[in-house]
């Protein structure tokens, strides 16, 4: 299982990219650069996309995706969501009033997209890779998964702030190979960041603390780029060995290092 980085970024500012990981070049994980990092041949290749929650930067190419490949399948993209997440897509998105009806558009035999929910705490299948998704603690309703493929685990957490359940999950995992642990805010702005549910490099410590097992390679994803270089300041004097910030253009090979950008705290 290779994971490639198309966005990292908890907002969009010049070239950074919001939330999106591509599994094998099938399997998106969030949505906020798919249609900005991909050829129209690389979309199409996309069979499945993953949420962790139902908040812009993570669902926005969802129905920029759709309008593109809409006549170009001959089965509809797959849209994995939580209940309430999926619910947003059909009431807030694909409502014919901010964006057309994709899971009826060519036609409602033939749609671009379909949504189905999933529930919490129960694995499922999306072809070859069980997936574990683990409610935490944000806003709105949201996930981490745990993501294997049968050899190896990667966790991904999601938008959160501290939470329990999904170092858990983490820990009784046999085969974990990654973590990706989102960071948005500088700990002078931990206020900020326990109103909207998300980590600072304060917090960030604490979630570390709670995983039992040394030497799982650790990336930090989704630092807002208003405050880039106070992060990457801050996150350094951390001096925590195997952890790394995520770039766009990373791969992560589950079975090897980093390959490419290696994306070392500095």
């Amino acid at each position: 299982m290779k994971l490639r980085v198309l966005g990292c970024w908890g907002g969009e500012l010049g070239a950074r990219r919001t939330t999106c990981f591509l599994v094998d070049d099938r399997l998106a994980v969030d949505a906020g650069a798919l249609t900005a990092s991909l050829s129209l041949e690389e979309l199409l290749r996309v069979d499945d996309i993953l949420l962790t929650h139902a908040h812009f930067d993570h669902v926005k190419d969802v129905p920029l995706l759709a309008d593109l490949v809409a006549s170009h399948r001959d089965r509809p993209v797959v849209v994995h969501g939580s209940a309430r997440c999926v619910r947003t897509l059909r009431e807030d998105v694909f409502n014919g009033r901010l964006w057309p009806d994709f899971t009826r558009i060519p036609r409602a035999s033939r749609p671009a997209l379909a949504i189905r929910p999933f529930p919490a705490r129960r694995p499922f299948r999306i072809g070859r890779y069980s997936v574990l998704p683990v409610p935490v603690a944000h806003q709105v309703e949201s996930v981490g998964f745990l993501l294997s493929d049968g050899d190896g685990t990667v966790a991904i957490s999601g938008d959160t702030g501290p939470t329990a359940g999904f170092w858990r999950e983490v820990n009784a995992a046999a085969d974990l190979r990654a973590i990706l642990v989102e960071t948005s805010f500088p700990t002078r702005l931990q206020p900020i960041a326990d109103a909207s549910g998300h980590l600072t490099p304060g917090t960030l410590v604490g979630e570390l603390a709670k995983l039992e097992r040394d030497g799982i390679p650790i990336f930090l994803y989704h630092l807002k780029p208003a405050f880039e270089v106070e992060l990457r300041r801050e996150l350094a004097a951390l001096r925590r060995r195997g952890v790394r910030i995520l770039r766009m253009g990373d791969e992560i090979d589950l079975s090897q290092a980093v390959k490419g950008r290696r994306g070392a705290l500095k």
